[in-house]
């Protein structure tokens, strides 16, 4: 939402609470609101990028099932080809494309996922670094333990414990 949409949507919100008062309203009244807070986000600041990805098979929603499918399926190698493929690009343009959007390439981005679901696992289900990281696709516990650390700053262990220090304060 743009600055000079900013306060007109802030009054649609507001006509939207004050309809709770008068629920005989909300019928007809609420659909007009709801499609001015559409109105003023679409032609705001991030308009074009919202745009975009409502748009049939942009660059954008190639990208988001690309992203999709590196989601469900994290613990298996991926080859960049296969995933172009599979989202109907080239590999070079799935790349510039993935990295436009996320900031990183698509193995970065499953490295990441990957890792950050090895620490959910091992917060959560008390699991030790070698087992997550094989449940996560790690091959090589020394190198999941080397990735963990140059994301997260510590060893598995080392940042787990941190952690929950830090949480049970």
């Amino acid at each position: 939402m743009c600055r000079a949409c900013r306060p007109r949507c802030w009054m649609q919100y507001l006509r939207l609470l004050r309809l709770l008062r008068t629920p005989q309203d909300v019928p007809v009244v609420a659909p007009l609101a709801v499609r001015e807070i559409y109105y003023r986000v679409l032609m705001g600041d991030l308009g074009p990028r919202l745009r975009e990805l409502a748009v049939a098979d942009t660059h954008a929603q190639r990208i988001a099932r690309a992203i999709d499918l590196l989601k469900r399926r994290y613990t298996e190698p991926v080859r960049v080809k296969e995933l172009a493929d599979a989202v109907y690009m080239r590999a070079s343009s799935l790349h510039h494309h993935f990295k436009q959007v996320t900031a990183m390439s698509p193995l970065q981005f499953q490295k990441q996922l990957r890792l950050h679901q090895a620490r959910r696992l091992m917060l959560t289900e008390g699991m030790d670094a070698a087992a997550a990281g094989h449940r996560v696709g790690y091959e090589s516990p020394s190198q999941f333990s080397r990735e963990y650390r140059r994301l997260f700053g510590a060893p598995p262990r080392a940042e787990i414990e941190q952690v929950r220090s830090v949480v049970q304060g």
